[in-house]
């Protein structure tokens, strides 16, 4: 892999995680105004799918499910994952 594919998935991260704070953020507008809500299954998959810095700082920023234990647990577990994931591609990528 490249260093300009390198870049490009980095923008796609970056992306996606701008993206997952702001759904944390829509998320608790909609709270406050009594509409309708983004799921909790759609917030933690998100997070789980290399979302976890954006729905993490989104979490904080916004002071949104931050009282939920099950949000408390699988945000920063989906964080875990979101870094073991590309430390393990690079492993392999590195002792082929």
């Amino acid at each position: 892999m490249t260093l300009f594919h390198m870049k490009h998935i980095f923008i796609l991260w970056l992306i996606w995680n701008v993206i997952t704070f702001l759904m944390m953020g829509i998320d608790k507008w909609k709270a406050k105004h009594n509409k309708r809500r983004i799921s909790e299954k759609t917030l933690l998959i998100s997070a789980f799918l290399m979302g976890a810095v954006g729905s993490g700082a989104g979490m904080l920023v916004f002071h949104h499910k931050t009282r939920k234990l099950k949000f408390k647990i699988l945000v920063p577990a989906a964080l875990l994952c979101n870094i073991a994931v590309p430390a393990v591609i690079l492993y392999f990528m590195i002792n082929r």
